[in-house]
């Protein structure tokens, strides 16, 4: 638990609260004056101080001015006797976390604990959430028309308080708009906290995003912060909102109009500042329709609708961001950063792209780790792409080969990779095969490199290899 710094000149009393709090399961330093207690601040980590206001020598409120110079953010609590109040409200103003009044009760101790060392432990957590958000600056790629358009709303929208829903397919960056809203906004400063409402079941979601109480339900055994109390001051993404069933609907509704909410197990509201942007693929509208979805609900979050188009749609955005995910992807893994080849740009913007930009910064890790050279050639994206010509109508301003300048074994092993075999369509699980054999070769059979590519478990790869072994669709030294 927690290393708290007890304070008191009676050592009766040093005892008392230190059995209180040892009960509670904290480690606790005792100190018999003020000169004592920054000795024991100087030697070790403590976590909160509980001090007397009245002490011979350096009292409470003295200790308390020390302790704000060495760290203002430490929690004090102070001890007062009852004819003492209006000094302890003097202490509050000058930075006491909260006061209890001798004799109190060991609950009212360890509650006025509690709460200190909640508090602290949610600074701490919302600086380190700003320490990441800050570290990982987010960009964003609109060299398309549309793309561009949407940019201008989003700089617009960045600017205000009001809540936004993000619209559009899977894949499209929904998350990573939300991040560049988040760190163009206002609250930039503040915690960015993202939940994916479909990931966990009702009773866990509503205790994700509300916090519970002590033994608020079986396996509660302790307090735990929800993410509202957590991103106060902050930015909240509810990813996949579409996903939530309806009482938990009842109760955002409730959050969204007053800024208030209770923890589960609790009956005191809390009041929260946070802006929420919520994300979803589906089509709000139909599920209002459907009756999954509350109208009210969808009218409260769409007060500022921004619509992400899919990638297909913006196809001068994919080489840029082809590139980008390459760069990444060689750099973490310390390698040199590949080029794309002519043909290989030419295959990126070509594909209909079904899963958007997650799927090509899918294809691109994968690229980035089979690639052995300084460039990556279309041969080897063709397998993963199906092998689709360029979409009709699409024109793209991009340096082409000489036919004659092009190796006729590449043209033979693109043509060799083709979705189409005898004039009939391969089945998935051919392409499947295929796809996953290529790589374990182009990999030199190493396994775990083709796993990593694939982005599939080595134990799902042995699982398929020793199926087509068993079949004899393959050799059996795989």
């Amino acid at each position: 638990m927690a290393r708290i710094l007890v304070v008191d000149d009676k050592e009766v009393v040093r005892d008392g609260v230190g059995l209180t709090l040892a009960r509670s399961g904290h480690a606790v330093c005792p100190a018999s004056d003020g000169v004592v207690a920054l000795e024991q601040l100087d030697k070790r980590k403590i976590d909160l101080v509980v001090t007397d206001l009245s002490m011979p020598g350096m009292d409470g409120l003295e200790l308390l001015h020390a302790i704000r110079e060495r760290d203002e953010h430490m929690p004090v609590i102070l001890m007062t006797a009852y004819g003492s109040i209006e000094k302890a409200v003097e202490a509050m103003r000058a930075g006491a976390w909260d006061f209890v009044t001798k004799p109190f009760h060991g609950d009212e101790l360890q509650m006025a604990v509690s709460r200190a060392l909640e508090h602290g432990a949610m600074r701490k957590e919302n600086q380190t959430l700003r320490a990441a958000g800050q570290a990982e600056a987010v960009e964003m790629v609109a060299n398309a028309p549309v793309m561009r358009n949407i940019m201008a709303q989003l700089e617009v929208i960045a600017e205000a308080n009001a809540d936004v829903l993000l619209t559009g397919e899977s894949g499209v960056g929904k998350e990573v708009a939300a991040k560049w809203l988040h760190e163009h906004s206002p609250r930039k400063d503040g915690g960015f906290l993202a939940v994916n409402c479909a990931a966990l079941p009702g009773p866990l979601l509503e205790s994700e995003l509300f916090g519970h109480e002590k033994g608020a339900f079986t396996g509660a055994a302790e307090r735990r912060l929800g993410r509202f109390e957590l991103a106060d001051g902050g930015t909240l993404l509810l990813d996949e909102i579409g996903e939530l069933d309806l009482p938990l609907q009842s109760k955002l509704l409730r959050v969204l109009q007053e800024r208030t909410f209770e923890r589960v197990g609790a009956s005191r509201p809390l009041r929260t500042d946070v802006r929420v942007i919520a994300a979803t693929n589906r089509d709000l509208a139909a599920e209002v329709k459907a009756g999954r979805f509350r109208e009210d609900l969808l009218y409260r979050l769409n007060v500022l609708p921004v619509h992400l188009p899919p990638l297909r749609d913006r196809r001068e955005d994919i080489v840029v961001l082809a590139e980008r995910f390459l760069s990444a992807s060689a750099r973490r893994d310390g390698r040199q950063v590949p080029s794309l080849a002519v043909d290989a740009k030419q295959a990126l913007i070509g594909y209909d792209w079904p899963g958007n930009i997650r799927e090509l910064r899918n294809i691109c890790e994968r690229a980035a780790v089979l690639c052995r050279s300084s460039e990556v050639p279309g041969r080897i994206l063709l397998p993963w792409l199906g092998g689709t010509p360029n979409a009709p109508g699409v024109s793209v301003e991009i340096e082409v080969l000489p036919t004659s300048s092009v190796p006729a074994s590449t043209e033979e092993e693109a043509s060799s990779s083709s979705w189409i075999c005898d004039g009939q369509a391969k089945t998935l699980e051919i392409l499947e095969r295929e796809t996953i054999l290529a790589t374990l070769e182009a990999c030199g059979g190493h396994r775990q490199n083709t796993a990593r590519a694939l982005r599939i478990g080595v134990r799902t790869l042995g699982l398929k290899l020793r199926k087509w072994k068993d079949e004899g669709l393959i050799a059996q030294d795989r």
